[in-house]
């Protein structure tokens, strides 16, 4: 028995290292199925969000969400900690470590206790190993200890640091694509000026963000789950407005920057398709998500961008439109059906008005 427990403390404390190490340090897509930390969150986030979604007010129920990111992180480090203290407990008790613990019996409880004050480094004193082996591994938990908060402490600014930067370009997006934002607004608000070579800058710097966007979210996930300060935007929102506009330029808007479009479309659904593998969740087969942009709604679309000066090729271009979106739609429902964000719609509704516009004293008209 003391054996077994030697052997699954031993176990237990590798597999909680090796789990920190890919979930902070380790830069890289990690595969495989029975991972600790995709287990914690696949277990907390389907629960917590199952109830959340029967809440009818929709500021309560973003708000309610917007908590479980931020809260995550405290609950897989409490993961973390607890599990390291029960694995160098199993194996003090597996050793047969010696205590000197003041005249009370001896229990597993007792090395659960040790290894408790070992690990936080509280250091009362009242029960203490007394042989060599019990000693050296009350040191190397006490530097365990240190280690782990140590990683987690500089873990913490990097990812709000990268949640900044995706926050930043989203919140840009709000004076030129509307609130929520939309393909056909961000078209129209850039065709004032008389031509599009404005556009053509803005796609290249959402290349950019698309491929940062990639980049952390990759290597942390739990960004995921952040939310955006705003109930209408969201990191996904965002990536398929500039899709659905990346797909209008490349069926041949006229005078559209087609090239840069190619660029921006092929990095953005990269980072949509990678952060779904991560998430584990495969593209949507299901019809529905195509009658996002119906045949009336695409003949709206035709309609606002002509009487805006932007020309659509004539001629059966709907084809070649359902292609693009195929491309890319399974994967943003799939996305927006695990994180219950909401998708842009096509057009910007008509009571829609912009976030800069509003405020708790009113609202500009």
């Amino acid at each position: 028995m003391h054996t077994l427990g030697l052997i699954l403390g031993f176990a237990l404390i590798g597999a909680i290292l090796w789990d920190t190490f890919e979930t902070i340090i380790l830069p890289r897509i990690v595969t495989r199925r029975l991972r600790l930390t995709g287990l914690i969150y696949r277990l907390t986030w389907k629960p917590s969000s199952f109830f959340v979604r029967r809440i009818h007010n929709a500021r309560k129920r973003e708000q309610i969400l917007s908590i479980f990111g931020p809260l995550s992180l405290f609950g897989l480090l409490g993961v973390w900690a607890s599990a390291l203290i029960v694995g160098y407990a199993l194996i003090y008790w597996g050793s047969h470590s010696r205590l000197v613990a003041a005249g009370e019996p001896i229990s597993f409880w007792t090395y659960l206790y040790l290894s408790g004050v070992t690990f936080f480094t509280l250091g009362y004193g009242d029960v203490s190993p007394s042989l060599p082996f019990g000693r050296v591994l009350a040191v190397i938990e006490t530097a365990n200890g240190f280690g782990l908060f140590a990683v987690v402490i500089s873990y913490l600014p990097v990812l709000y640091q990268s949640f900044s930067r995706r926050e930043a370009s989203i919140s840009l997006l709000d004076a030129r694509a509307g609130s929520p934002s939309s393909a056909v607004e961000l078209l129209r608000r850039h065709s004032y000026n008389g031509n599009l070579e404005e556009l053509r800058v803005l796609l290249g710097e959402w290349e950019h963000w698309s491929a940062d966007l990639l980049e952390s979210h990759l290597s942390y996930p739990v960004l995921c789950y952040f939310r955006s300060q705003h109930d209408n935007q969201s990191w996904l929102r965002a990536v398929t407005t500039v899709l659905d506009t990346c797909a209008l330029v490349m069926v041949g808007l006229k005078d559209g920057p087609a090239w840069q479009a190619r660029m921006t479309f092929a990095m953005t659904r990269h980072a949509v398709v990678d952060i779904a593998q991560v998430l584990r969740k495969k593209p949507s087969k299901d019809e529905f998500c195509f009658n996002r942009l119906n045949d009336t709604d695409f003949q709206r679309v035709r309609q606002i961008l002509a009487d805006n000066g932007i020309a659509l090729p004539t001629g059966d271009i709907d084809k070649k439109l359902r292609e693009l979106r195929e491309m890319y739609e399974p994967y943003v429902f799939a996305l927006s059906d695990e994180l219950h964000m909401p998708l842009p719609p096509w057009i910007l509704p008509e009571h829609a008005i912009d976030n800069w516009k509003t405020s708790a004293w009113g609202r500009i008209q």
